[in-house]
């Protein structure tokens, strides 16, 4: 179906930079302290006009991550500005990717909230320009355009997860399905202006904290995958999803499904508990 896209009159609106606005970040760890760290420092170093606490919550990793993100906070080693705080919460067992972001959640008091990935770069201060972008009265999540390091833009889902274009982009070999992955897509559509979208990725989205204490956060029966596509759906029930091309980041974008037979099975018994939960998706299956 068509995609709303925002009227000139709604762009203005969005983009007035707001004050008294409240941030917060979280980024969850297993294993490569790191990556974590560069990615919390660029969001430090970057996250200028509004207050920010960031979370770096450690999802129990045997390689000692824990200790390290408590130490780089405690020797100053992340270096952070006037109204930016760092909280490190070291979780006992890996209760996967959502339950691990789920566990600040009774914490956060926060206007806007950020979930990031590790592999996340910022370059410029697109978290207080999404919070600022997003006044816009019923736009209650949001992400922005996503860069491979090497400057290449990411083509991510942005319709409903599908059945067929998720199988597709594991195996893509399955030529016959490939015209359900350019929908998944939104291929053919004008993507360089804010568009609205079913599906916003876990790599770096941005909601607004009430709604997002509301649906309860993620669904915490997923261990790993498609919890991004399940909370995008929980969101839309609370008003609408946004790409804003017009703001950037870098993501590395780690493909372990392709490489690891253990991590695509996983995703596959996620994507059986997603279409139970949403059914298939209408029109792309």
């Amino acid at each position: 179906h068509p995609a709303r896209r925002f009227q000139p009159e709604d762009i203005t609106a969005g983009m007035i930079r707001r004050t008294n606005l409240e941030l917060s970040a979280c980024i969850v760890v297993y294993n490569g302290c790191d990556e974590a760290l560069r990615a919390a420092q660029t969001v430090l170093q970057y996250t200028r006009r509004h207050p920010l606490t960031l979370y770096l919550v450690d999802n129990a990793s045997p390689d000692g991550s824990g200790a390290r993100l408590e130490a780089a906070v405690r020797s100053g080693a992340l270096s952070t500005l006037p109204g930016q705080r760092v909280e490190v919460r070291c979780r006992k067992e890996n209760g996967g990717f959502g339950t691990g972001h789920n566990t600040i959640l009774p914490e956060l008091t926060s206007d806007y909230h950020f979930i990031l990935n590790p592999d996340i770069q910022l370059t410029a201060d697109t978290l207080s320009d999404l919070a600022d972008w997003m006044a816009h009265p019923d736009a209650v999540m949001a992400r922005p355009g996503l860069c491979f390091p090497d400057g290449r833009t990411q083509h991510l889902p942005l319709r409903r997860c599908a059945l067929r274009p998720m199988v597709y982009r594991q195996l893509p070999f399955l030529k016959f399905w490939e015209k359900y992955n350019r929908a998944y897509l939104m291929e053919g559509e004008d993507l360089s202006a804010p568009v609205e979208i079913e599906f916003c990725t876990g790599s770096f989205s941005a909601v607004r904290t009430a709604e997002f204490k509301a649906v309860g956060g993620f669904d915490e029966h997923y261990f790993m995958y498609v919890e991004d596509a399940d909370l995008t759906q929980k969101v839309l029930q609370k008003g609408t999803v946004w790409l804003a091309p017009q703001f950037s980041a870098i993501h590395a974008w780690h493909r372990a499904p392709m490489r690891d037979a253990g991590k695509f099975k996983m995703q596959l018994v996620s994507m059986g508990r997603y279409f139970k939960k949403w059914g298939c998706g209408k029109g792309t299956v």
